[in-house]
């Protein structure tokens, strides 16, 4: 039989994510784009090294400390949308809180807001497949936001979104950085995604290779960032 064989996804990363920062990580495919990310969002442990959200360190939490830190502080939107089917995008919403025993209605103001900032005021009482593809990613971001995470993490949201749509989601992901300071590290291999980062990391076999700074900007044409990555030999 064959024995375990470990393999190091990630190499002496050093990252600092300032409060209110948009960020996008880049690389080839197997760079260890989303092992960074899980790791940010406590669903993976690093071997060494420490992770720090607003002055804890999760890494040597218990399971349930890390659990509980992972749901007060990180929302999650993937490339799949997980919503339930069998309730409303309202319902979807504000599923995270009911899970937590949150009362729905402290959260009215963020709610109303949420949900008019993602466009979905118009749909809210629609079940997913009565919704586009845009409008469920919407509604999966709408639910990420809602608990108001410390740090927002997208794994690839365009990945199932044809191009047009795509760009209208990355827009809503820059509004709720913009409008709400929220903070947001996206992992992609799309450069017109990548371009509505404020920076973006470049991941090569696990090892920051490089780190481009974009700036907050109102325009995000890709046209600068695909130069550097060409440069990059991406």
């Amino acid at each position: 039989p064959l024995g375990r064989a470990y393999v190091e996804v990630l190499k002496g990363v050093d990252l600092t994510v300032d409060r209110g920062e948009f960020v996008a990580i880049m690389g080839p495919s197997g760079c260890g784009k989303s092992t960074l990310l899980h790791i940010l969002g406590g669903l993976d442990t690093p071997t060494s090294g420490r992770l720090t959200i607003e002055e804890t360190d999760i890494v040597p939490l218990s399971e349930r400390a890390r659990t509980l830190l992972r749901r007060e502080k990180t929302g999650f939107v993937f490339q799949a949308f997980n919503l339930i089917p069998t309730l409303s995008a309202y319902e979807n919403v504000t599923l995270p809180l009911m899970i937590a025993g949150r009362p729905v209605d402290r959260y009215a103001d963020r709610l109303a807001e949420i949900i008019t900032l993602m466009r979905l005021v118009q749909v809210q009482d629609h079940k997913p497949d009565q919704l586009s593809a845009g409008e469920q990613q919407r509604v999966a971001i709408a639910r990420a936001l809602l608990p108001n995470p410390s740090i927002l993490l997208a794994d690839e949201p365009t990945g199932n979104l044809d191009y047009t749509t795509g760009l209208e989601v990355m827009e809503l992901l820059w509004e709720s950085c913009t409008q709400l300071g929220q903070t947001i590290v996206l992992a992609t291999h799309d450069a017109q995604a990548a371009a509505f980062a404020d920076r973006v990391v470049i991941l090569r076999d696990g090892v920051i290779q490089e780190q481009i700074p974009l700036g907050r900007r109102e325009e995000h044409s890709a046209g600068p960032l695909i130069a550097q990555l060409q440069r990059l030999g991406l």
